[in-house]
Parts: structure tokens; C-alpha cells; sequence
């Protein structure tokens, strides 16, 4: 219980740890070019304001106008295709936030499809992710045979590689596709693609936006919808994966060092026997003195009768 404590502990301090690490590289990297940004804002509406001769009033009513009109540029969001959209973003807690309620009726709903959506997705991925990392234990498997090996053997350090690049591949895919179709950099359509996958969900790229794309492009709705919901299987299976063998390594440090050694077997030798074991499966270290035949130390030991 005690070694428990202590890594409970230990994790939570490095929770707070990586927070205050994270906070101080993120206000490094973007309070200046944010202080940037607002000081040339303040100079375009002040320009705006003179050319156009527009109140402090009419301008802020501009921007709300803007920013009500923003969403529909991808046609109607809460047609079925949009509909669809938004629900996937619900319940995987994706929540870019392009698109919410806007009747009471409609928020109440929402939370209540949500209640039973969220936990009924988290089951369902978690079932998927099983099957999909069996899957790849059987393929790594297949091409350890293929190769020649007598006794394959598939490591949790193998399935984590191959899950790594699984992830990788899906990333790359999606990016290709969505900078094709939306008109981003290879990079900005990664970094969407991540942000979807994890559902961490910003919402400063979200697909399908543009041209209303939801009514007039029904092949790449469907294309987004399944990329979603199958990167969200491969990812969350990747990090089910590393998640287990973290928790697999810290159980079994506990259990070896409350393991008893027994007089004479190899893990109470020195380093040579312990190789000289592995290596040779057949070899069996020497008994300690008073081991098996229960004479004393010097003697011979005692020849059976034989009957």
C-alpha cells in the first residue's frame, strides 16, 4: 500500500510538473506573436472606423454580425448531414464548437444525449481497440513466421511500435485528404487531424466548413464522418495499449520485490548463474548445503537403499 501511496504520489506531482512545464513553453511561443495580433487588429479597426465612419457601437455590431454568419458558410448545420456532425461530436467529446443549440429545447437534449452517448462510445471504442490490437498481434505474428523465426513471439514493446506507426499512417492519410479537399498546408492538416483524433477538439480548424460543403459535397461528408469515427478506433486503441503497459509495469514491480526466493533457484545467484539458466534451458544450479539430501555440509550424500 505504502509503494501505491508513493506512486500515486509521484504521478500527480508529475502531472503538475509537466502542467507548469507546458504553461511556461506555450507563453514563451505565442504571448508575443499574441500581443502582435492585437495590436494590428486594434490598427485595422481603427482604419475601418475612419474610412467608413463607423461608431464604436455600429463597428461591434459588425463583428457580431461576422460572427453569427461564420458558421453557415458550410450550408445548414442543423440539416441531417450537419446534424450527424454535430452528434459525432458530442458524444466523442470532440467539441469544436462550430455549431451548438440555439433553443433551450435543443440544449436540454443535448445534455441528456450526452449522458448516455459519451459512456456508450467509450465502451464501444474500448471493444474495437481490443479487436484491432489482436488483430495486429496476429499479423505481427504472421510475419515473424514468415521470416523464419522458430518461436515467434509478439513483446508489448513490438505491439507498441507497430501501434505507433499505425497511428502515424492514419495521421498521414487523413492530412493528404483533408489538405486536398480543404485547401491547407500538409501541416495545418495534421495538426487538425491530431487534434481531432485525441479529441482535444480546438475548433480553429474544422472540416467541412467551406462552400457549403455538408449539402454539396455528400462523398467527402461521408469520407470525413468514417475518418473520424476509424482514426478515433486506431488512436484510442494505440493509447489503450500504452496505457495498459504502464500500468502492467508499475503492478509488476511490487510483486517482484514481495516475491520470496527459494535457497538454491536462480534468481538467488549471482549474475553468471542466471545467464548460464537462460541460456541453457536444461542447466540446474548446484543446491546450497543442506538442500535436498539433508546431510551435513562435508559429507557425501547418503546412498539409497534399493529395493
Amino acid at each position: 500500500m505504502r509503494k501505491q501511496s508513493a506512486r500515486t504520489a509521484a504521478l500527480v506531482l508529475c502531472i503538475v510538473s509537466y502542467l507548469l512545464v507546458g504553461a511556461a513553453v506555450f507563453d514563451a511561443l505565442e504571448s508575443e506573436a499574441e500581443s502582435g495580433r492585437k495590436r494590428l487588429l486594434a490598427q485595422k479597426r481603427s482604419e475601418l472606423r475612419r474610412k467608413y465612419a463607423f461608431s464604436a457601437e455600429d463597428y461591434r455590431e459588425l463583428e457580431r454580425l461576422a460572427l453569427q454568419a461564420e458558421p453557415h458558410r458550410a450550408g445548414s448545420q442543423w440539416k441531417f448531414a450537419g446534424s450527424f456532425y454535430f452528434a459525432i461530436t458530442v458524444i466523442t467529446t470532440i467539441g469544436y464548437g462550430h455549431a451548438a443549440p440555439g433553443t433551450d429545447s435543443g440544449k436540454v437534449f443535448c445534455m441528456f444525449y450526452a449522458l448516455l452517448g459519451i459512456p456508450l462510445t467509450l465502451v464501444t471504442f474500448q471493444s474495437l481497440g481490443e479487436r484491432l490490437n489482436a488483430l495486429v498481434r496476429r499479423l505481427l505474428l504472421a510475419a515473424k513466421r514468415c521470416l523464419g523465426l522458430r518461436r515467434p513471439r509478439v513483446s508489448p514493446e513490438n505491439m507498441v511500435v507497430a501501434g505507433l506507426l499505425v497511428c502515424a499512417g492514419t495521421l498521414a492519410l487523413g492530412a493528404a485528404a483533408f489538405a486536398h479537399f480543404e485547401g491547407w498546408t500538409f501541416f495545418h492538416a495534421y495538426y487538425y487531424c491530431f487534434i481531432t483524433l485525441t479529441t482535444i477538439g480546438f475548433g480553429d480548424f474544422v472540416a467541412l466548413q467551406n462552400d457549403e460543403a455538408l449539402q454539396r459535397k455528400p462523398p467527402y461528408v461521408a469520407f470525413s464522418f468514417l475518418y473520424i469515427l476509424l482514426g478515433l478506433t486506431v488512436i484510442g486503441a494505440f493509447l489503450n495499449l500504452v496505457v495498459l503497459r504502464f500500468l502492467a509495469a508499475g503492478a509488476d514491480a511490487p510483486e517482484r520485490a514481495a516475491r520470496p526466493l527459494r535457497p538454491g533457484a536462480p534468481e538467488s545467484r549471482g549474475p553468471a548463474h542466471r545467464q548460464c539458466a537462460r541460456d541453457n534451458p536444461g542447466f540446474s544450479p548446484p543446491a546450497s548445503p543442506g538442500a535436498g539430501g539433508g546431510g551435513r555440509p562435508g559429507r557425501p550424500p547418503a546412498r539409497r537403499k534399493s529395493i
